[in-house]
């Protein structure tokens, strides 16, 4: 069963957030807890944050029944998108405007787990 945690509009281009989203990609969730906390990028705190999140929403769907470490949570998919781009103007030499762009993007995070869980595997044998 996969949970999802998504972080809107947050202040850092899409380009800066990839290099520290590719790292985590596919590995388990302590592993990647451990890459972004040791990470030296701004874009790390952030991630960290989404993925605590992804991972307490992945235990919240179980009512809280089940811990997270006993499942061998892993990041399924992660991304980082363009999100909208602030635009400004800085006054310029000679009465010119240069344009200031702030970029902005989208996170997304769905974690798994690999190892089966009992609803799941009731659920099959009820069906056939």
């Amino acid at each position: 069963m996969e949970a999802v945690a998504k972080f809107s509009n947050c202040h850092m281009s899409a380009r800066k957030m990839r290099l520290v989203v590719d790292n985590i990609r596919g590995k388990n969730v302590d592993e990647a807890l451990n890459i972004l906390e040791f990470t030296n990028k701004e874009a790390a705190v952030w991630l960290e944050k989404t993925l605590l999140s992804a991972i307490a929403n992945w235990e919240h769907k179980l009512d809280g029944l089940e811990d997270a470490d006993d499942f061998e949570l892993y990041v399924k998919e992660a991304r980082a998108d363009q999100g909208p781009m602030l635009k400004r103007f800085r006054p310029a030499p000679h009465g010119r405007a240069h344009r200031i762009r702030k970029h902005s993007c989208h996170i997304t995070l769905v974690v798994d787990n690999r190892l089966p869980l009992e609803t799941e595997t009731e659920g099959a044998s009820e069906e056939e």
